[in-house]
């Protein structure tokens, strides 16, 4: 100390007035007044000695307190006097409470009690003599181990404790409660029957496991019944049990750090999600099973399988607040929930089949001769079809023996055809005949379409005074300062380095000219999450920052170590920051520094970067997202600090891989680095280290849940089409089916990105599906217009003729246009209804003309019966019969319900194609 003095007191004669110089003895004498007790205490250590022996002046807490004064100013260090003996550190929890559990970000939060044990070599005394055997003082007064958990991902916010037992021998009782945040590679494919195994790693962050080594202060049994015993949140999640190894080291690694891994092992319960979810799920797809025994000939069972599915979708909504939401993996139960709704849909398509070969096979060709065989007899034979109905062999039958009537000999078929009540007889059943035909023609089918009507049933179903105190310490005009121990032990060390923690404010340079190298490194430990309308990515490293001190250097020999760790407050720290850092660090705090005996600063540390990022989502989910790191001094110019990197940004990678933590929504695909100098305001440069990081979403979870159910429910409004719109509801159909895609689409809103910056491409296709569907609505609703109201439009006007009959018609191919009626159909309705009512008229006067002729009663009786049945037949050819301008606008109807179909068809095509193809692109990109 006089050394440092007289050196003071030569270096006064360079230009430096008597004033500087007093005020820096003063600050001198404040400091060595400051660490005097620390001295005295150093030359009152024993040399050999293990404890230190404090003495009580009196029984009493205040004398208790007055002793352990000099034990309180080597907080700084860790408490032992030979730098070779390793701080054992007894460690164990008790879970109180299992809080939440977060799929997608995939974390775990627990609440626990914390207890560290250890032992201080500084403290000693006799508890006879100081009146108690343990007191609590705050903790802030001893050294206290860097224990962190490596899994801890945010700030604890449990309620803080500051003080620390502290034994008469020595023992240090750390305890404190600690809301964990901690990141679990969680598998949920078993949902809700899942088993999650989560880990908790306690080590020092810093010191290696030469110095302090953790052991399990408590049996991994005793922890778990404790836990048991104490825990108070009895709600989703149930402990099973909690074990606990050491990690083993590498046969080649030396250097590590001592860790105790807690293995937790949760169960979830399951009752909720069988009871609201799988239950009622059974019974729906069990509606949609007895739904095949309605008969689609009398019941539109079309539209009761539609609302079917609508009430699914909207079953599911209600239900999805239950559901887990994970990128990682896609759970059983999202499975077996898509496998469902695909069923539904399946028996939907199947039933518009059936309806379609129900209502229009009357226009169909004959069946093929190979369909009869593979799928009348073969696949019939297999699903039990049912028998073919006899009306066909009942007609044929009553035409054989009509016939037979008619070619029967003449004394059996009566008297001779002058006869007129034969005659009117005959006449009559003409007239039966055609009503017959008529009817059977529209209602009954052919023989073609009673064979494919038989496929019906086959169905698949994240200042200047410190620097001039400089000068005092200088012994030359550079190099660094040699500090001299005065024993080889941590308090010496420690002493030796107080000079220079008092110049903790200014950089450790004796030249200001000469610039500090910070070299920054990193490893990814997890990735916690991507706010797409924020442009923030949240992530967790573990940075790593080296320097060098000119200040300190020191013989390893003569003070007993080559490192010692300290606060880290009590050294200059560079200002390094990254410049996309959003918000405070709310990663857990590490205290400490190592410090070299050449100078050389170690200071590592958890951070939880929340930082701005440019994300480009119009691929989603197939998008790959490059965000930024740049680590920079936020004030010093590269004249004062040079950034540089001793890792390369390929080491970078392939550490951060093997210990991430979270395998949720996001894959790190690759790191780079780059060099930056950078102009700054005052005309300097400034150096900046930049990291691109590179991620990569996993899409399975999005196109199971969003792509592929859109995708099904287009498929169905694209085979709706097939529905006859004569005899079913189709608009009905298509409305119940839009209102079941609006609903699906509020289920899934959570899972699509919400942004300002651009439209995602699956945004479009999902606007796409539902204008699709929309104006496949409109476009039903004129069709079924045009159907039912074309008999009192105008005539079709030459241009639709000629664009849509001749031009798109023959492009789309549309069916045939409906042959003439039977010669028997009067083709002008006004023509018939005059007819009908002026033969009445004339059979009225006949029949009087006939009575005053005094005719036989049946003959009238007959004609009467003829007259009848002749205007019955009529306004049956009337309703039937179709005017040639009516026809047109039908067929305008059926070729813009084709186009319509063509359009779906192709846009379905590429859809499906781009997806495939995005897809599987996104699988070679890892």
């Amino acid at each position: 100390m006089i050394i440092l003095c007289s050196t003071c007191m030569c270096s006064s004669d360079n230009g430096r007035n008597i004033k500087d110089l007093t005020l820096d003895i003063m600050a001198f004498k404040e400091t060595a007044l400051k660490w005097f007790p620390l001295v005295l205490f150093i030359i009152r250590m024993p040399a050999a000695s293990s404890n230190i022996q404090l003495n009580c002046t009196q029984p009493n807490q205040r004398a208790l307190l007055d002793a352990l004064a000099p034990v309180f100013t080597l907080s700084a260090i860790r408490p032992v006097m030979n730098i070779g003996t390793c701080t054992s550190i007894d460690t164990f929890f008790t879970l109180y409470g299992i809080l939440d559990v977060d799929e997608k970000a995939q974390l775990l939060i627990t609440y626990i009690w914390l207890d560290y044990w250890w032992k201080n070599e500084f403290v000693s005394w006799d508890p006879a003599q100081c009146g108690t055997n343990k007191i609590a003082l705050p903790r802030d007064k001893f050294w206290v181990p860097d224990i962190v958990i490596n899994e801890f991902m945010d700030e604890n916010t449990a309620p803080v404790v500051p003080y620390v037992y502290v034994y008469n021998d020595g023992k240090m009782h750390n305890a404190l409660p600690v809301r964990v945040v901690s990141s679990c590679n969680l598998d949920i494919y078993n949902f809700p029957f899942d088993i999650q195994k989560c880990f908790l790693s306690f080590n020092s962050y810093l010191l290696s496991a030469a110095e302090v080594k953790i052991f399990l202060g408590k049996s991994a049994a005793n922890i778990t019944q404790h836990s048991k015993n104490v825990m108070t949140t009895a709600g989703e999640w149930e402990l099973l049990d909690i074990t606990a190894e050491k990690y083993q080291p590498g046969v080649n690694e030396t250097q590590y750090n001592d860790m105790l891994i807690f293995d937790i092992k949760l169960k979830r319960r399951s009752t909720t999600y069988v009871v609201n979810l799988l239950l009622p799920s059974c019974f729906l797809i069990t509606v949609d099973l007895f739904s095949f025994l309605l008969p689609p000939q009398t019941v539109d069972r079309s539209t009761f399988k539609m609302t079917l599915i609508l009430g699914y979708t909207v079953f599911l909504l209600i239900m999805n607040d239950l559901l887990p939401i994970t990128g990682n993996t896609i759970p059983l139960i999202n499975v077996f929930f898509s496998l469902c709704l695909a069923l539904m849909t399946a028996s939907l398509l199947e039933t518009i089949l059936i309806t379609y070969l129900l209502c229009s096979s009357d226009d169909f060709s004959p069946v093929p001769h190979w369909v009869q065989v593979l799928v009348l007899k073969h696949l019939g034979c297999l699903v039990c079809r049912p028998q073919k109905t006899k009306d066909s062999e009942i007609e044929s039958s009553g035409v054989v023996i009509k016939s037979k009537a008619d070619e029967g000999p003449p004394e059996e078929r009566g008297p001779p055809t002058n006869d007129k009540a034969v005659e009117e007889l005959r006449s009559l059943g003409r007239d039966l005949q055609a009503i017959r035909l008529q009817v059977e023609e529209q209602l009954g089918g052919n023989h073609s379409s009673d064979e494919w009507i038989q496929y019906c049933p086959l169905k698949v179903k994240p200042s200047k005074l410190l620097f001039i105190f400089i000068c005092v310490l200088m012994h030359a005009p550079s190099g660094s300062v040699q500090l001299n121990c005065t024993q080889p032990d941590l308090p010496s060390l420690l002493a030796a380095l107080t000079p220079v923690f008092n110049l903790n404010p200014i950089r450790p340079v004796f030249n200001l000219s000469t610039p500090t190298s910070v070299n920054v490194s990193f490893t990814l430990f997890g990735i916690l999450g991507v706010d797409e309308k924020a442009q923030i990515l949240t992530t967790f490293i573990w940075q790593t920052i080296t320097w060098e001190n000119e200040f300190i250097s020191w013989d390893p020999v003569q003070c007993g170590s080559e490192w010692i760790t300290v606060p880290r407050t009590l050294l200059w720290v560079p200002d390094v920051v990254i410049n996309e850092f959003m918000k405070k660090n709310l990663a857990p705090p590490v205290p400490y520094d190592y410090i070299y005996y050449n100078g050389t600063i170690l200071d590592e540390q958890p951070v939880k970067v929340v930082s701005s990022c440019r994300l480009d989502i119009y691929t989603f989910p197939f998008d790959t997202q490059t965000c930024t790191l740049s680590f920079c001094s936020y004030l010093y110019r590269k004249s004062a600090i040079r950034m540089d990197s001793t890792t390369t940004a390929q080491q970078i990678f392939q550490d951060s891989q093997k210990v991430m933590a979270t395998m949720g929504e996001w894959n790190l695909i690759g790191i780079e680095l780059e060099k930056f100098d950078l102009p700054a305001g005052d005309g300097e440069t400034y150096q900046e280290l930049r990291f691109f990081v590179s991620l990569k979403r996993n899409p399975t979870m999005y196109v199971v849940n969003l792509l592929i159910p859109s995708c099904l429910l287009i498929t169905v409004d694209l085979f709706s089409f097939l529905l006859p719109p004569k005899t079913s509801d189709r608009s009905s159909f298509k409305m119940t089916l839009i209102l079941g895609y609006t609903v699906f689409l509020l289920i899934m809103n959570n899972l699509l990105p919400i942004t300002g910056n651009a439209i995602p491409l699956i945004n479009v296709f999902l606007s796409l599906c539902l204008a699709l569907m929309v104006a496949s609505l409109l476009e039903t609703i004129l069709i079924t217009n045009m159907l039912c109201g074309s008999a009192h439009y105008s005539p079709l006007p030459s241009w639709i003729r000629v664009l849509v009959l001749k031009i798109l018609g023959r492009l789309l191919l549309p069916p045939a246009k409906p042959g003439d009626q039977m010669n028997t159909i009067i083709q002008n309705p006004n023509a018939q209804e005059l007819e009908v009512s002026s033969l009445v008229t004339v059979d009225s006067e006949a029949l009087k003309q006939k009575g005053q002729l005094n005719e036989n009663q049946a003959m009238e009786e007959l004609r009467s019966l003829h007259t009848d049945l002749e205007a019955i037949r009529l306004q049956v050819e009337k309703q039937l019969c179709k005017s040639q301008s009516s026809d047109e606008w039908v067929q305008v109807g059926l070729v813009i319900d084709r186009l319509l179909f063509g359009l779906y068809i192709l846009f379905i095509s590429v859809s499906f194609i781009t997806i495939i193809i995005m897809w599987v692109q996104s699988f070679n990109t890892y």
